[in-house]
């Protein structure tokens, strides 16, 4: 009698990192015996039952995934991903405005994996992540969506500027004028760089920070009950950079270009 092939995938780590390593091509059981870090005796059990539920095929000791054995793991990849995010820290989450990310990148949420849920420690509540400081005056770009002003947001702007750091920041229109009375003439002089990118955003930003450089990606959530936060999500991964790119460029397709002050 077959096992439920829902227990067939969760139930066994081998089976299931086994599944995973197959999912590029076939492989040699050297390689998985090395990979999975185990034995050929414990790993033939869960390879049985691999076969006798079709999910994997096997000639001579090379071993390849069915094709239902490749459907079954292209879908179930990203099922896996996406619980490895939440499972960072789940309270965190749980606790967390998520409402703001467009139903495509919240799909592919799964992208933001390998990341650090960051809660500073008091002497670090106000200051400007350092990692995404000192990284984006080295990229070639920095992306950022703000939602509340900094009193070291110009010194930052003026450090990516004078590295020639092509620069692109949304703002609700409170922030940006707040932001023209406290800086407006470093604020002409950041517009006039030709590099400087400042749009407005009109509509209710639910999200208390994105930056987006060629390193790192921040964001920084409301509470679920729309309680300000210190805490923040960090990754240096390469997809997590791509999903932050593509959540900027969601924001910035209803942003409104500023070309004077």
């Amino acid at each position: 009698m077959h096992k439920p092939l829902c227990d067939v995938l969760v139930m066994s780590e081998k089976r299931k990192n086994m599944l995973l390593h197959l999912q590029d091509g076939k492989q040699e059981m050297e390689f998985l015996l090395k990979s999975l870090k185990t034995t050929r005796q414990a790993l033939l059990p869960q390879i049985k039952i691999l076969e006798e539920n079709h999910l994997v095929n096997h000639y001579e000791d090379i071993y390849e995934l069915t094709t239902i054995g490749k459907l079954v793991v292209d879908n179930i990849v990203p099922l896996l991903n996406t619980l490895e995010v939440f499972e960072t820290d789940i309270d965190y989450w749980g606790t967390h405005d998520i409402s703001f990310i467009p139903p495509k990148l919240f799909n592919e949420i799964y992208k933001i994996r390998k990341l650090e849920v960051v809660n500073p420690s008091i002497t670090d509540i106000y200051r400007l992540n350092e990692k995404v400081w000192k990284t984006s005056s080295i990229s070639k770009s920095h992306r950022g969506v703000i939602t509340f002003f900094h009193p070291s947001f110009h010194i930052l702007l003026s450090d990516l500027i004078s590295n020639n750091v092509e620069t692109y920041l949304i703002m609700p229109p409170d922030v940006i004028d707040t932001f023209k009375s406290e800086n407006s003439g470093q604020l002409e002089k950041f517009m006039e760089s030709g590099i400087f990118h400042l749009f407005v955003y009109n509509q209710d930003l639910k999200v208390t920070g994105i930056a987006c450089n060629d390193y790192y990606f921040f964001m920084r959530q409301f509470k679920t009950n729309g309680e300000f936060d210190v805490k923040y999500v960090l990754s240096d991964d390469k997809d997590a950079l791509e999903w932050g790119k593509e959540l900027f460029e969601y924001y910035l397709e209803d942003s409104i270009p500023i070309t004077d002050i």
